[in-house]
């Protein structure tokens, strides 16, 4: 388990109060100016030696990203730093218990990523339901505002940096990156195709760079503490902490920060008291939101909880969302109602998604009841194996991978339902 001393969101659970005062007691805003002053190089390669990798899905190595950034702006062509805050993934919660309980550690990340890529700018795009969170953390901005943390001359360090919220209007396709700026530029939340990337043409045709809210809080803490303390938790290439989202058929769900690497086992049991009935009790796990493909008990038993690991079994870590499933659950119902949840969300600009996804989810309504011959199991399969790469965003692989975990694992009943129908048809 990981030590309390290597925890970075000693707030996650708004147990102590959320404001300016009481995050400066707790260690955030301290000699940012000094961090500020070591230069954006030794921030950006301090990140890479930590081998922090993005938490808000893909695990791309964050301080990488961040190089990609122009050295110089030139005029006329601002540089914008965009958090990700619309936290859609069904299953995950932990980017709002930061807003809500921790937002300082966000603000001050934000102007640190700010001034290591060279933007004076910096939107927080959250999602339209998160209403209070949303005002939480307008106040939180407001009070380092006041405090001369963020604005003309943030922390005396001769850096001008502005900080300000835009409300989504809670579409999942505005978490994908490009799909959010255009939702910030006015437009229809609709990816673009890349190339052009957003560190070339992203925000108004400008230089821009777009994280997760725990990739961006998590920075201060890893350039406080030194690269080698964040590199030494984890394993290799999978270092440092993560905030991991339990619900579904535990006995006590949960946001909690952990170590990478910690078995599933491990952390179901002693985070969220078990599975419900015992471990015995346990059909499958989503180990990273609704978009990763399902894993059953068995390979539950041993996997860890890191990016390659679970990429090893065919899953995926994602946001780290843990949605748990006992014995209890219709395993088949629950990936149907997954895909009728991409259905809904595609923004339907690519023929695979907009026309894949509903055929899907029509199938997947008849296997329920097993109203299905055999052979629709390979020719689902199929199709959703069209619609994986085949779209302009991830979208049509997250409603790909629950099939695909699906039939992997679970053939055998979807098999045993056609066949009951059959024979009570009969």
């Amino acid at each position: 388990m990981l030590s309390d001393k290597d925890r970075i969101f000693t707030n996650l659970y708004g147990i102590n109060d959320w404001s300016l005062k009481a995050s400066l007691s707790r260690g955030d805003w301290d000699k940012t100016a000094n961090l500020m002053a070591k230069g954006q190089d030794w921030i950006i390669n301090e990140l890479k030696e930590s081998g922090l990798r993005g938490r808000g899905g893909a695990g791309f190595p964050t301080g990488l990203k961040w190089s990609f950034m122009p050295k110089e702006e030139t005029q006329g062509n601002p540089h914008y730093l965009i958090v990700n805050a619309d936290e859609s993934e069904p299953g995950t919660c932990k980017d709002r218990d930061i807003m809500r309980h921790d937002p300082q550690k966000l603000i001050e990340g934000c102007l640190l990523a700010g001034f290591s890529m060279r933007s004076h700018i910096g939107y927080i795009y959250i999602r339209g339901e998160f209403y209070e969170e949303s005002d939480r953390l307008q106040a939180a901005i407001d009070q380092a505002y006041e405090a001369r943390l963020i604005g003309k001359n943030a922390c005396n360090s001769g850096w001008d940096f502005d900080l300000f919220i835009h409300r989504g209007a809670g579409a999942y396709i505005c978490g994908e990156e490009t799909g959010l700026i255009e939702s910030l530029e006015g437009k229809p939340g609709r990816p673009r195709l890349k190339p052009p990337f957003p560190a070339g043409a992203g925000l108004y045709g400008c230089p821009s760079t777009v994280n997760n809210v725990e990739t961006i809080a998590v920075a201060p803490t890893i350039l406080r503490r030194g690269a080698n303390w964040f590199s030494g938790l984890g394993r290799p290439k999978n270092s440092g902490t993560k905030l991991f989202c339990i619900s579904g058929h535990v006995n006590e769900p949960c946001n909690v920060e952990e170590e990478m690497g910690i078995p599933l086992r491990e952390l179901i049991d002693k985070h969220a008291g078990g599975v419900r009935g015992g471990w015995d009790n346990l059909l499958a796990v989503i180990p990273g939101g609704s978009s990763v493909p399902v894993i059953p008990k068995v390979i539950c038993d041993e996997v860890l909880m890191d990016f390659d690991s679970l990429i090893e079994v065919k899953s995926g870590l994602g946001t780290a969302a843990v949605i748990v499933m006992d014995k209890s659950a219709d395993i088949i119902e629950a990936i149907a109602r997954l895909s009728h949840f991409y259905m809904h969300e595609s923004c339907g600009q690519c023929t695979p998604c907009r026309e894949g996804t509903g055929w899907v989810y029509r199938v997947m309504q008849r296997l329920i009841t097993g109203n299905a011959a055999v052979s629709e199991i390979d020719k689902l399969e199929d199709v959703v194996g069209q619609i994986e790469g085949h779209t302009i965003c991830a979208l049509g692989d997250a409603a790909a991978w629950p099939v695909q975990g699906l039939i992997r694992h679970f053939r055998p009943e979807l098999e045993r339902r056609i066949r009951e129908r059959g024979k009570n048809a009969a």
